[in-house]
């Protein structure tokens, strides 16, 4: 169904009954608001919801050039708001009073969430409202930020693929092209400030990094130092998402953080179809971006991109956690669900071209900078069958290399058939990537492919390599008090009361990156549902 056929949805109108209910968790008393008075602007930080009573809204979308746009008008039983809104986020909005002026009530975060949890009904209505606005955001025009580089630079592909994870409204804007090279001379930059991120608020930075960009987007929020948590959990992977989910649903304090974007190596995912209750599958952005929003419905708060530099767990009950912007936290319990890094082969010159012609992932942005060309992508397991199988509708032609003799020992029975089916997909089985080629400016020509059984090697023309090989557990900030096995994966079960447990009192370990998990969403997911109760018993063994 297209969005344009869900306005009802999208601009919904309460009942008499409702808007008498959700007036008794309104933060304030009644605004009256003049004929076109703003209400809030693009940009602005921790905003309120509007409930109309009387007269009308009218909300409109700007980018970071000032190309505006109308979105939507509320009238009475209406409301105001989006995702930005139910997580602290800078506003993509920008929501005025109609021509004869409105009145309505305010709600700020807090009670606009003690709204949606104490109404099952009210909460369905505002919480689909607020995710298909998003959607419509994202698929508009003059909304969001606009990146202006060259389309196919690892900072530009970096910075889009930020944003596409974050689920963040943007556009691209050629450096190359007419445009470009008019906006490039406008905005007086050099070539060695590409790309350019220019925020909805108007703000120009130059070739910022992915926490930089967080913090000029307004998307990071703010966390005060020496903050205590009952959970901070570490990965907004499908394990951090559920921990998080169950976690604030149950009273607790949490806080999440991630380097990157919510869902992990998950949420990169094309399609994901064997996860119960999906018989037609869904994508891993589609699927995380909802547990996103759940945990934050509950009052979890994201922090991302955000790194962790260090755990510290010397001085128990309180473990302390060092961020990359100078900040310490501390949390009573703690939650590592930061899942593993994606490995990298042994090539000569691999990170000569790695975020141009080399990718650990495939989304939407490195489909079409593959369009219509030939790709080698290696890897036996279902990330690989999946990405495979995505980007055949895009390349001319996938090499798909493995090192085993074959599929069946890795890869589940429905890819296997599906890429025997798909004519564009040629297997490679027992083979290894053994060399690359390509220009002095980083962009890859060719691949060499060689048989692990004959020797023999064949080069392939390609300029692009897709690389699912596995993941090495992401564990470098660890306390050294946290015991590993020998391949870096953290342990747990010590405590069979707390199987979950690491070798700390207080620190749990969930998903990919503990030893012995099943590399599976659902059992992700599992754990951290799991990790939530063990939590509660370990916190009330500290009260006793």
């Amino acid at each position: 169904m297209l969005l344009e056929d869900r306005i009802a949805q999208i601009v919904p109108t309460l009942t008499p009954a409702q808007i008498q209910f959700a007036l008794r968790f309104a933060s304030g008393p009644k605004r009256v608001f003049a004929p076109n008075e703003k209400l809030l602007d693009v940009g602005d930080r921790n905003t309120i919801v509007w409930l109309v009573v009387e007269g009308s809204i009218v909300a409109s979308r700007r980018d970071g050039l000032g190309r505006e746009g109308f979105f939507a008008t509320g009238g009475p039983g209406q409301f105001s708001g989006e995702v930005s809104d139910l997580a602290g986020h800078a506003s993509l909005a920008m929501v005025c009073a109609g021509s004869e002026g409105c009145t309505a009530y305010p709600f700020d975060l807090p009670h606009l969430r003690a709204l949606l949890i104490s109404s099952a009904d009210i909460g369905e209505v505002m919480m689909r409202a607020f995710i298909l606005r998003r959607a419509a955001l994202l698929e508009g025009d003059s909304v969001g930020s606009v990146i202006l580089g060259e389309a196919g630079s690892p900072d530009t592909v970096r910075l889009r693929g930020l944003l596409t994870r974050n689920s963040y409204p943007h556009s691209l804007i050629d450096a190359d092209g007419p445009e470009g090279k008019a906006l490039v001379e406008r905005l007086g930059v050099l070539p060695a400030d590409l790309p350019i991120l220019i925020c909805p608020n108007g703000m120009v930075m130059r070739r910022p990094s992915d926490a930089e960009a967080g913090v000029g987007l307004g998307i990071v929020p703010e966390i005060k130092p020496e903050t205590v948590y009952d959970v901070i959990v570490v990965g907004a992977g499908p394990a951090g998402l559920a921990a998080a989910v169950y976690a604030a649903s149950e009273g607790l304090t949490v806080l999440v953080l991630d380097s990157r974007s919510f869902g992990g190596q998950a949420g990169a995912s094309s399609r994901i179809e064997n996860y119960l209750g999906f018989p037609t599958g869904i994508s891993g952005q589609a699927l995380t971006a909802r547990a996103f929003l759940q945990a934050q419905k509950f009052g979890a708060q994201f922090a991302v991109p955000v790194s962790v530099m260090e755990l510290d767990c010397s001085q128990p009950p309180l473990h302390r956690v060092a961020l990359n912007n100078g900040i310490s936290i501390y949390g009573r319990t703690i939650v590592i669900a930061s899942g593993a890094r994606y490995r990298r082969p042994e090539i000569e010159n691999l990170d000569r071209f790695e975020g141009t012609g080399v990718s650990y992932w495939a989304t939407p942005i490195e489909a079409t900078l593959c369009e219509g060309r030939d790709i080698v992508l290696v890897g036996g397991g279902n990330s690989a069958g999946q990405a495979s199988v995505y980007l055949s509708a895009h390349a001319r032609k996938v090499y798909l290399a493995v090192r085993s003799p074959g599929l069946d020992a890795s890869m589940s029975r429905y890819l296997i058939d599906r890429i025997k089916a798909t004519p564009n997909i040629e297997l490679r089985v027992s083979t290894a990537v053994t060399g690359l080629s390509g220009d002095a400016d980083g962009t890859l020509t060719g691949v060499d492919m060689t048989s692990r059984e004959t020797g023999d090697s064949q080069h392939v023309d390609v300029q692009h390599l897709f690389l699912f090989i596995g993941a090495d557990p992401n564990t470098r900030w660890l306390d050294q008090r946290i015991a590993l096995d020998d391949k870096g994966f953290v342990k747990t079960g010590s405590d069979l009361k707390f199987p979950l447990q690491t070798s700390s009192p207080g620190v749990f370990t969930i998903g990919d990156v503990r030893y012995g998990s099943i590399k599976r969403v659902a059992a992700s997911v599992g754990e951290g549902a799991a990790v939530v109760a063990q939590i509660h018993a370990y916190l009330a063994s500290l009260q006793a």
